[in-house]
């Protein structure tokens, strides 16, 4: 796959229905997450984003506001389309638009619990590990990842 990837905020149940099936095929399907473990009671609260590369839907995330940070989490890009950036384009559009809504007295952190896999990924973003590896409940080991930003 080549190109960019177009990404958007999800302001519709048909794109929200997109994001859930990526992340079923990547976390549920690939890597074993519990469906349980995989939607819960944040998917009401966060704002999704929605990544298409000439109209197929090919990555997926999520953020919100806690009093502390804000939260990244469930980034998630299809098989067929790894390897060519969209990750972290993806995470380079939700940091961007953090960064533009952020307001005083907004917290000025973001967070997030990466696999051990990706925390290079991160790192890479700006990203520093901090604290000890623990299972998420997905059985799969993670650690609490976060950068500071300014306004």
């Amino acid at each position: 796959m080549s190109g960019s990837p177009e990404f958007s905020l999800v302001q519709t149940q048909a794109d929200l229905d997109l994001c859930c099936e990526i992340r079923r095929a990547v976390f549920v399907v690939e890597q074993s997450v519990p469906l349980s473990e995989e939607f819960d009671t944040i998917d009401a609260k966060a704002t999704h984003v929605l990544g298409r590369l000439a109209g197929r839907a090919v990555a997926t995330g999520r953020f919100y506001r806690t009093g502390q940070a804000w939260r990244i989490g469930r980034i998630a890009v299809v098989a067929d389309a790894r390897g060519a950036g969209y990750g972290a384009a993806l995470m380079r559009f939700v940091m961007a638009h953090i960064r533009n809504i952020a307001e005083e007295p907004d917290p000025h952190q973001m967070e997030l619990d990466a696999q051990l896999s990706a925390i290079s990924f991160y790192e890479r973003l700006g990203f520093t590990a901090t604290g000890p590896e623990f299972d998420d409940g997905s059985g799969i080991l993670h650690r609490k990842m976060s950068l500071n930003f300014g306004k």
